[in-house]
């Protein structure tokens, strides 16, 4: 009976650590609440974290700023890189946006307080797309390379959750 209980733990352990890796995640734009602001330099910059940050459909962006002094505009590719802020997708004002990504693909965000654009205060999220089955490993592009949807990084997920289950079944179970 101990042997049981040991196993069914250890299971119980192993799913919950299998699924908190494929909840939805929010995460904090820069890594911390004062990011959304002009960059003190390139290597400052949103793009850079935004870079080495995997965004995956149904995970949440959050920034956290003043909403007095600045908002985030969803853009289009061409107004991110015009800077043009008169025509956005959406308008967050209220100090606290949460942006939830629902699609696979680039997302273009940019200050909405004038002349924070031209200055750097913007961000490209590259959101991976649904993981399809692979042989091998393709790398996520950066936001510079981004013409078309995003590409899976990894192999498939599915593989993992079927190996996954078939050791919950022989520990708990003492299948095969």
């Amino acid at each position: 009976m101990a042997a049981f209980s040991r196993r069914l733990t250890f299971s119980l352990v192993l799913l919950f650590l299998f699924l908190s890796f494929t909840e939805a995640k929010e995460f904090l734009v820069g890594g911390k609440t004062d990011a959304w602001k002009i960059p003190s330099s390139e290597s400052d910059s949103l793009n850079k974290w935004a870079e080495i940050s995997r965004f995956r459909i149904g995970d949440s962006l959050v920034w956290k700023y003043d909403g007095g002094k600045d908002s985030v505009l969803q853009v289009t590719k061409e107004a991110y890189g015009s800077c043009n802020t008169s025509n956005s997708i959406a308008e967050y004002k209220d100090g606290s946006t949460k942006v939830k990504l629902e699609k696979s693909g680039p997302f273009y965000f940019i200050s909405g307080a004038e002349g924070h654009c031209e200055q750097g205060q913007k961000l490209i999220v590259v959101v991976l797309s649904p993981r399809h089955r692979y042989t091998g490993i393709t790398p996520a592009p950066s936001p510079a390379e981004i013409e078309g949807p995003a590409i899976a990084p990894t192999s498939s997920a599915t593989g993992l959750k079927a190996g996954f289950l078939v050791t919950l079944g022989v520990l708990v179970f003492g299948l095969f």
